[in-house]
């Protein structure tokens, strides 16, 4: 069955808006894995607006399941907190310093070296790596030559997509796998799945072993209570 990791920034933010520490950020992983998630993602930002980096210490003590790291790799600072910390996964995303949510993925191209480069430090560190791509042939063709463990499809076009002509939406991300699988690389996914479209992503996404999914769950548990959410979106990975 595809892993379900539960992405817990917002569970940061809202703690980091009232100060102290309420929600409690270590309690609410502790609770995530209880309730059945697979994996805790993370995705801290230098200006510490959700999760801090004293958080993915404290985290990193106490997760069973697996901790993904997600961020960019162009910061010293997270390059530092992943290598200290050595989670199971570190997935490298190109955000700009300020940017509010990911979207896009590596030029994997252009980036050649540089990921190259990057990656080789994780995975010397004996971390897994995925890095945060597009879903087009040529862009995971050349991630294959990286040396990345994984990548991770950007899902955001095939949610927005999804309602009008859900075919449509999903074909690219069908041919990335493809391209994938027969790259002999790991595929992840992520940003936007929700409970309307995750069943059918996939359900025809050849390969997939992951998804990572924040905003939305964390949405959807402020109506159906957090152990329910967990709960209702693992049903929808079991159905395949």
């Amino acid at each position: 069955m595809v892993r379900l990791s539960v992405n817990i920034n917002k569970i940061a933010t809202l703690r980091n808006s009232r100060g102290g520490n309420n929600p409690n950020l270590v309690q609410v992983a502790l609770d995530c894995e209880r309730f059945g998630a697979e994996g805790i993602t993370v995705h801290p930002r230098p200006d510490e607006r959700h999760i801090r980096y004293n958080d993915v210490f404290e985290l990193k003590k106490i997760i069973a399941t697996e901790f993904n790291i997600e961020g960019n790799c162009q910061e010293q600072k997270f390059v530092d907190l992943v290598l200290a910390n050595k989670p199971a996964q570190v997935t490298l995303v190109p955000d700009a310093l300020g940017q509010i949510t990911s979207n896009h993925g590596w030029d994997t191209i252009k980036n050649q070296q540089y990921l190259k480069d990057m990656i080789a430090v994780f995975k010397n560190a004996g971390i897994r790596v995925s890095i945060f791509v597009d879903p087009l042939p040529a862009m995971v063709e050349a991630a294959a030559t990286t040396g990345t463990d994984r990548i991770e499809l950007y899902t955001e076009a095939y949610a927005y997509q999804y309602h009008q002509n859900k075919e449509q939406a999903i074909a690219p991300y069908i041919q990335a796998a493809r391209v994938a699988q027969k790259a002999g690389l790991g595929l992840n996914a992520g940003h936007d799945l929700d409970l309307h479209n995750l069943k059918y992503f996939t359900q025809n996404i050849p390969g997939l072993q992951e998804v990572s999914i924040g905003h939305a769950l964390i949405s959807d548990a402020l109506y159906y209570g957090l152990e329910n959410t967990i709960q209702m979106y693992l049903r929808q990975l079991a159905e395949v």
